[in-house]
C-alpha cells in the first residue's frame, strides 16, 4: 500500500480519499475547510498543517481544486509542492483544468525529476461514493501504469488520452455533450408534457428508441420520474450548474485555440449561464429542465 497525499477533500475530493483508505493505504489529507478534514481523520486519515506538509513522505500525491489558477499556485513556485514533495513521488491531478495549465505543471513536475498526471474524473459525487469514477488520464505511459493502481481504488475505469492535457481536453468534450444532451432531453421532456404527455412514460419510449441517451438512462431531469436522481429532490447534490458553466467556458476557450467549430457548445454554454445567473448556480445542472417549464400552469 501506498502513502498518498490528498488535498482538495470537496463534494469530489472527500469521498475518494475515504475510499483510498478503505483500500487500506496511508492517507495524508489537507483542505482549507477544518469540516472537510474531520470525516477522513475519523476513518484514519492523518490531518496535515498544510499542503506542503502533507506531501513530504508521500508515494503519491492527489489533488482535486476548483480551477487551473489553483493547481498552478499549488504545485509551481518556491512554495509549491514540487519544490517539497519527496524524490520520486508521483503526482496526479484530479482536477477539471484547462488542458495549457496541465501541461505547464507537467513540464515543471518534469525539470524537476517528477512524473505528473492530469486525471480529471466522470461519475459525479455519487461515483465518487461508490468508488466508480472514470479517470480519464493525460500523461506518460510509465506514469499512467504507476497511477493505475491507486487510481482502481476510486473508480472502474482508467483510460490513457494521452500526452499531458490529453485527459483534459477528452473531460472537456464529454462534458460538452453532456450538456447538450441535458439541455435536449429536458426540451423535449417539456415539450411532450405540454402536449399531454406522461414524462415518465415519455421517458421509457425514448429511452429505447433513437433519442436515447445517458440522461435518460441514468439522470433524468423531470422531477418525479427517477426517484434517485437531484431531480426529485429539488435539484440538490450532483454537479451544480456554476461548474458546467465553468467546464463549457473551458471548452470554448479549446475551440478558440483550435479554431474547431462548437456551435452546439457554444448555445450550451448561453443557456447555462443565463440559468446560473437566474439563481440556479447552485442547483444540479439537470435543473436546465425549470428553463423550459411552462411558467403559466
Amino acid at each position: 500500500m501506498s502513502k498518498v497525499a490528498f488535498i482538495g477533500l470537496g463534494n469530489m475530493g472527500g469521498p475518494m480519499a475515504i475510499n483510498l483508505i478503505k483500500a487500506g493505504h496511508q492517507v495524508a489529507v489537507f483542505d482549507l475547510v477544518q469540516a472537510a478534514i474531520d470525516p477522513l481523520v475519523a476513518l484514519g486519515a492523518n490531518q496535515a498543517s498544510s499542503a506542503n506538509q502533507a506531501v513530504v513522505d508521500a508515494d503519491i500525491i492527489i489533488t482535486m481544486l476548483p480551477a487551473g489558477s489553483h493547481v498552478r499556485t499549488l504545485y509551481l513556485g518556491e512554495q509549491g509542492l514540487i519544490s517539497h514533495a519527496r524524490s520520486g513521488a508521483l503526482m496526479i491531478d484530479c482536477s477539471t483544468i484547462d488542458a495549457d495549465s496541465a501541461r505547464t505543471v507537467a513540464a515543471a513536475a518534469k525539470a524537476q525529476g517528477f512524473e505528473f498526471v492530469d486525471a480529471p474524473v466522470s461519475g459525479g459525487t455519487a461515483g465518487a461514493a461508490a468508488g466508480t469514477l472514470t479517470f480519464i488520464c493525460g500523461g506518460s505511459e510509465v506514469a499512467i501504469a504507476r497511477a493505475t493502481e491507486v487510481l482502481n481504488a476510486m473508480g472502474s475505469n482508467v483510460f490513457h488520452a494521452g500526452d499531458s492535457g490529453a485527459g483534459q481536453v477528452a473531460k472537456i468534450c464529454n462534458n460538452q455533450l453532456l450538456a447538450v444532451l441535458m439541455i435536449g432531453t429536458a426540451e423535449a421532456l417539456q415539450l411532450g408534457i405540454d402536449n399531454g404527455l406522461d414524462p415518465e412514460v415519455l421517458s421509457e419510449i425514448m429511452k429505447v428508441s433513437s433519442g436515447g441517451n445517458w440522461a435518460l438512462e441514468k439522470y433524468n431531469p423531470c422531477p418525479g420520474v427517477m426517484p434517485s436522481t437531484p431531480a426529485s429532490n429539488d435539484y440538490q447534490g450532483g454537479f451544480m450548474t456554476n461548474l458546467m458553466v465553468k467546464d463549457l467556458g473551458l471548452a470554448a476557450q479549446a475551440a478558440l485555440s483550435s479554431q474547431s467549430s462548437a456551435p452546439m457548445g457554444a448555445l450550451a454554454r448561453s443557456l447555462y449561464q443565463a440559468h446560473a445567473r437566474s439563481g440556479n448556480g447552485t442547483s444540479d445542472f439537470s435543473s436546465i429542465f425549470n428553463y423550459f417549464a411552462r411558467k403559466d400552469v
